[in-house]
C-alpha cells in the first residue's frame, strides 16, 4: 500500500505515535474535566484564579476531543502532529513564564502542578517525537 510522504499508515510502525497522542488525549481530556468541574476548589489550592481555569479547562477538553480524533484517523498527519507537538512544547514554555513572570500567587502545590504538567506533557512531546521518527 503506498502512502503520501505527509502521512503514516495504521501499520505496526504507527503504534507508539498514535499510542503518545492517545496519552496525550487522555491526560489533557482528564484534566480539562477537573479544572473545568472544580474551579473553585483547585483555585484555591493551587493559587490559579478560576476564570483561568474554566477556559483551560475548556481548551484541554477541545485539545483531548481532538488528538483522539487525529489518533484514530486511518493514516496520520504528519503535519497535525507537528502542530501537536509544537502546541505542546508551547505549553511547556508557558508553564516556565508562569512561574519565571510569576502571574499568579501559586501555592506551594501550584507550584508543584505546574512543574508536574510541563514535564508530563514534555514527555507526550517525546513520546510523539519518537513515534514519528519510528514511522518516517
Amino acid at each position: 500500500m503506498a502512502t503520501v510522504a505527509s502521512t503514516v499508515k495504521i501499520a505496526a510502525d504507527a503504534k507508539l505515535l498514535r499510542f503518545a497522542l492517545k496519552l496525550d488525549a487522555m491526560g489533557s481530556g482528564a484534566n480539562g474535566v477537573v479544572y473545568v468541574v472544580a474551579a473553585a476548589i483547585f483555585g484555591e489550592m493551587f493559587g490559579l484564579p478560576s476564570a483561568f481555569l474554566y477556559p483551560t479547562g475548556a481548551f484541554l477538553v477541545a485539545w483531548a476531543a481532538a488528538l483522539f480524533f487525529l489518533a484514530s484517523r486511518p493514516t496520520v498527519s504528519k503535519v497535525a502532529v507537528g502542530v501537536v507537538m509544537a502546541v505542546n512544547i508551547a505549553w511547556v514554555a508557558a508553564s516556565a513564564e508562569l512561574l519565571i513572570a510569576g502571574w499568579f500567587p501559586l501555592t506551594g502545590l501550584g507550584t508543584a502542578l505546574v512543574i508536574a504538567q510541563a514535564v508530563v506533557v514534555a514527555g507526550f512531546t517525546g513520546l510523539q517525537f519518537a513515534g514519528l521518527r519510528k514511522t518516517a
